[in-house]
């Protein structure tokens, strides 16, 4: 951990501070992903960490407050995301690899980040703002990027003027986020992994070009 690190009564945590409220969060995100988040309490990530309660609240006023600092954290690697889509190719066989990096990059990227990306949905769902601003964070690193390629794509006369860029960018990256977060159920309909990630692809390709991607 880089950077200025402050307790929750506002001393700057040295370095063994730092480190201690690093394994929290680390013990935290481990929780997450193996219990239900209203089932998290601070005596137990503080017991996972070896360490107390009285030491959790130094650095967090809660477990709320330690998951959204694990929410900006992830939010804050989403950036990493707008590189899949921005200044790219979407033209002949350029553009379905674009389409197909954009899916493996999006979809590995929300299952690594699965259990605080479902805490992140859960909260935004129920109004909070807080969560809906990250999850938001999240997505704009993507639309952003596909809604300037659909601009470009319209400015060289290879997508219809009617389409809206906009549009088109949020709905597509409001799928990929929905796939995402599902991807375990599609073996229920009995889709194997092997076929998803492809066949999102062909979508993506034909949501931002109009066409079936070159082969």
């Amino acid at each position: 951990m880089t950077g200025q690190v402050r307790t929750v009564d506002g001393r700057v945590a040295g370095r063994r501070g730092q480190a201690t409220r690093q394994k929290l969060l680390d013990c935290l995100s481990e929780m997450l992903s193996s219990s239900p988040y209203r089932d998290v309490k601070v005596i137990d990530v503080a017991r996972r960490a070896g360490t107390s309660p009285a030491t959790f609240y130094q650095y967090f006023p809660d477990v709320e407050g330690a998951v959204l600092e694990l929410a900006e954290e992830m939010a804050r690697e989403s950036a990493q995301l707008s590189e899949l889509a921005a200044d790219r190719s979407w033209v002949g066989k350029a553009g379905r690899q674009t389409a197909e990096e954009l899916v493996d990059g999006f979809l590995d990227f929300w299952r690594r980040h699965d259990a605080i990306l479902r805490v992140v949905d859960l909260g935004a769902a129920e109004g909070d703002k807080r969560f809906y601003k990250i999850r938001m964070k999240v997505l704009n690193s993507v639309t952003g990027s596909l809604t300037g390629a659909v601009k470009d794509l319209q400015a060289k006369g290879r997508v219809d003027k009617d389409v809206s860029p906009a549009a088109v960018a949020g709905s597509l990256v409001m799928m990929l986020s929905a796939v995402a977060s599902h991807q375990k159920g599609f073996t229920t309909w009995g889709v194997k992994q092997a076929e998803l990630r492809p066949n999102l692809a062909l979508l993506v390709h034909l949501g931002i070009t109009g066409k079936k991607p070159a082969r």
